[in-house]
């Protein structure tokens, strides 16, 4: 991961998602201002109630002729006060309208824009992150920023305009009291200054402890049915609580440092409110000011407070967004996948050649010198032991990782000439670890051809073999796979995998250990289905039952990254070398074991 974005740099990649939206925002904010304007005049206005309220009763006591308690005034600003609180009402309603409305679609563009830079990723990237990181970027660091902006960023603005229009109208009240007031903010901003400091590394450590806790969750929930094969159950648990002490530590740090900021604020505020409140009662006594102006004054020393406090409040929420931001935005920086646009397009696939090709996934290259000639049509077998890159070499085919060295060549064209989507098109994929989604039946068939008719995707699962036991389900083609696909059998995913790769049609086919993990009657299906797909077909077929590929027209043996040996299955027999060895280790395997 990048390293920590500065708040500034945080901002500026936050605008170009708020910028669409801005209106609404701008709107909301500028409700904001009116609604801390009123709640500014509040105080003044209800002060001139109990300043008129004063004179009269005073008038009074003074036997000054006519003197009375005038009505009409107290009412006149009765009404004026109304009309106040109505419009504070109405500019807070349309804050909230516009805020949400801003914020909530610019955190759906956040959300798409992860996912979007997700799809555009290379695998190797993949290979070095946890699931539960990933998982944290989209969800938890994303709400963290929406609760931020959704609730802290009006809070703020709101604390900062009733900071501005109090101490406006303390000053016009009175100077000097007003003046005491503000010299008690330095102290108080580079009081929070230092904790925030001190506080900020921490919440840096809460979300990546939160990232680690979702890890390990996906992982134990991923390998719940091992856990409980292997009675692990209790380490399981004592793995889970490990993490868990780690995120409460790290959430007790950064919360009781931040936490801090709102008492100590608070003892320094109050201990100013005490010392005005005294000044403040001498100056009525001279007549340097009225009752109603002391009565607003004290209620703006309360209002003054209190974005003090909420800002105080705030920081750990603060922090947390800004932690959440450096992180989204940092995953958002890294480097996409940078394609090309397809010069020369490719409408059949005549030959495949593998030149040269070197490959590694660190320093130390796997693959030195990778030479493969394959024509239209053909089958290409790959065999060899666990790890001896197999796997690697259909990958690079692919794309999903880049040669270091040499070229791959479709019809002489290096695939590195041809956009992803054009390549891959022209292939079709079957794993030994299948995937199917949490949807129908037939949308996992038509995941390769969404634009598929019922008969298309019926035919595809005829020719796989698997067209009977989908229409003994209780509702056939509408069945729904369940998230983990544990309703389908193991053997019938590998079934609907195949359909999947029939219905696409493609022009390459690449089965890799398709059969690896069935049983002999489910594998004699399994092999049908494939004969059928992979006829006048090019097919690559990693193969760990040799029984599967002899009447390939090419077998590659592979061990330690490159081809040691190449030929159909009679010409490495005779050969008497690495294939030969595999073959009649599995064929003796075999015989022992009937």
């Amino acid at each position: 991961m990048n390293k920590k974005m500065t708040f500034t740099s945080c901002i500026k990649h936050l605008w170009p998602f708020l910028r669409p939206y801005r209106f609404k925002l701008f709107v909301g904010i500028f409700m904001i201002i009116v609604a801390q304007i009123t709640f500014a005049i509040n105080p003044s206005v209800e002060g001139m109630i109990t300043t008129q309220l004063s004179k009269d009763v005073m008038d009074i006591a003074n036997n000054i002729p006519g003197a009375h308690i005038q009505m009409d005034i107290i009412i006149q600003i009765a009404i004026l006060l109304g009309i106040i609180y109505i419009i504070k009402t109405v500019s807070q309603y349309l804050m909230a309208f516009y805020l949400t409305d801003a914020i909530q679609f610019t955190m759906y563009d956040i959300r798409n824009a992860v996912e979007d830079k997700m799809q555009h990723l290379p695998v190797s990237y993949f290979d070095k992150e946890k699931t539960g990181e990933l998982l944290s970027r989209i969800t938890n660091d994303v709400d963290t920023l929406s609760n931020a902006l959704q609730q802290t960023l009006s809070r703020v603005i709101s604390a900062v305009c009733t900071f501005v229009f109090v101490l406006f109208m303390m000053f016009r009240i009175h100077a000097i009291m007003a003046l005491i007031i503000v010299c008690i903010l330095p102290i108080i901003y580079f009081l929070s200054r230092f904790i925030v400091k001190k506080s900020q590394p921490l919440f840096d450590e809460q979300q990546a402890k939160l990232a680690d806790l979702n890890g390990t969750v996906n992982e134990l929930y991923d390998g719940y049915q091992e856990i409980m094969m292997y009675n692990q159950q209790r380490s399981s648990l004592d793995k889970f609580k490990e993490v868990n002490e780690g995120m409460r530590v790290a959430g007790f740090k950064a919360q009781f440092v931040s936490s801090l900021i709102s008492p100590l604020s608070s003892l320094i505020t109050y201990l100013t409110i005490g010392v005005v409140a005294l000044y403040g009662c001498f100056l009525v006594l001279s007549s340097t000011i009225s009752l109603g102006q002391l009565q607003a004054f004290i209620r703006y020393i309360w209002q003054i407070n209190d974005p003090i406090s909420q800002v105080s409040q705030l920081s750990a929420q603060v922090q947390s967004s800004f932690s959440a931001m450096s992180r989204l935005f940092s995953f958002l920086n890294i480097e996409s996948l940078k394609d090309v646009e397809t010069k020369r397009p490719i409408k059949e696939v005549e030959t495949i050649d593998f030149e040269h090709v070197q490959f590694g996934y660190g320093d130390k290259l796997l693959m030195k010198d990778v030479n493969i000639h394959v024509n239209k049509g053909e089958t290409i077998a790959i065999v060899g032991p666990t790890g001896a890159g197999k796997t690697t070499l259909t990958n690079l085919l692919l794309r999903f990782y880049d040669v270091k060295g040499g070229s791959i060549k479709i019809n002489g064209i290096d695939i590195r000439e041809l956009s992803y989507k054009d390549l891959r098109s022209l292939f079709s994929l079957v794993l030994q670890d299948t995937w199917l989604f949490e949807d129908t039946i037939e949308k996992n068939i038509s995941y390769g051809k969404s634009d598929a008719q019922k008969y298309e995707v019926i035919e595809a699962a005829k020719s796989a073999n698997v067209h009977h036991t989908i229409r003994t389900l209780s509702h056939g083609y509408d069945t729904i796979v369940n998230e983990e696909g544990t309703n389908v059998s193991q053997g019938e995913k590998q079934l609907l995998t195949i359909a999947r790769a029939i219905l696409k049609d493609p022009q390459v086919l690449i089965l890799d250990e398709a059969t690896s993990s069935v049983d002999t009657r489910l594998e004699r299906r399994l092999q049908s289905a494939m004969d059928k797909v992979m006829k006048d077909r090019t097919s690559f077929v990693i193969a760990h039952r040799l029984s599967t590929i002899v009447n390939a027209d090419k077998i590659l043996v592979m061990e330690h990254g490159n081809i040691v040996e190449q030929g159909t299955h009679q010409e490495l027999l005779e050969l008497n070398g690495v294939y030969a060895r595999l073959y009649n280790a599995q064929f003796l395997s075999k015989s022992s074991n009937m």
